[in-house]
């Protein structure tokens, strides 16, 4: 796969992609990450990327020209690229849309600064829009590392275990259920004694019941009553009485 990102300050990402899983994953040759400066591709003598917009008001726009040759220059010819764009604007982004775009080959990400971008950049030139939540950063480029990074890691091959993407919270349409390490005790905590049975089913029984008891208390609208078992479903009453 190939990630290209489209920055004012590629020196950002420096850090970011050369650590940790992203620096394992090019390593293994699953993903490329590229960061372009797209004030190089400015046909302004000041090598400006930005202006005042029309009819008046605060702040400056982006301007489409180097956004659109940028772009243009970095797509690979072959690819189906999907070009993003970090906006407080945009769909919000979530696991499943992580999932969406690590099925692509090509991913391109703009990053934003000033007050917006030019229309004609989001009408004529992107596939997708997004956010990541609802406030506003100084620019896109931390929006940018995070799809990255939540995109790389869904690469077969990436982590150590392939298992660990497809048990993720989100993934599983619910958060994870709590986990446990050695020691079996520490300073007087104990791990619940049904994780170190070896009983395999008890323990898929235990962390599915704390898997939907942890979304139900936390973030109760991920919860789809109508794909849940009928244990699953008594369970959940049980828990509105103790509520």
């Amino acid at each position: 796969m190939r990630i290209d990102v489209l920055s004012l300050f590629p020196d950002m990402f420096t850090g970011v992609f050369g650590q940790s899983i992203l620096k394992l994953a090019q390593e293994k040759g699953l993903v490329s990450l590229n960061v372009t400066d797209f004030r190089t591709y400015s046909t302004n003598k000041h090598s400006r990327v930005d202006d005042y917009p029309y009819g008046g008001g605060a702040g400056m726009v982006l301007t489409p020209q180097p956004i659109f040759d940028a772009v243009e220059d970095v797509k690979q010819p072959d690819a189906k690229a999907r070009v993003v764009l970090l906006c407080p604007q945009g769909e919000p982004y979530t696991q499943a849309k992580a999932e969406e775009f690590a099925q692509e080959e090509q991913l391109i990400l703009i990053c934003g600064h000033y007050e917006g971008y030019d229309e004609r950049i989001r009408k004529h030139l992107v596939t997708d829009e997004i956010s990541l939540g609802d406030y506003v950063l100084t620019g896109g480029e931390l929006g940018a590392m995070v799809i990255v990074d939540s995109v790389t890691r869904l690469l077969k091959g990436a982590l150590g275990n392939d298992e660990s993407a497809q048990t993720d919270s989100f993934t599983i349409g619910m958060l994870e259920h709590p986990q446990y390490t050695r020691p079996a005790e520490f300073r007087g905590l104990e791990v619940p004694e049904v994780l170190l049975s070896g009983h395999h089913g008890r323990i898929e029984e235990w962390r599915t019941k704390e898997s939907l008891k942890r979304t139900f208390e936390r973030r109760p609208e991920l919860i789809k009553e109508e794909s849940l078992t009928q244990e699953q479903q008594e369970w959940i009453k049980e828990w509105k009485k103790e509520m």
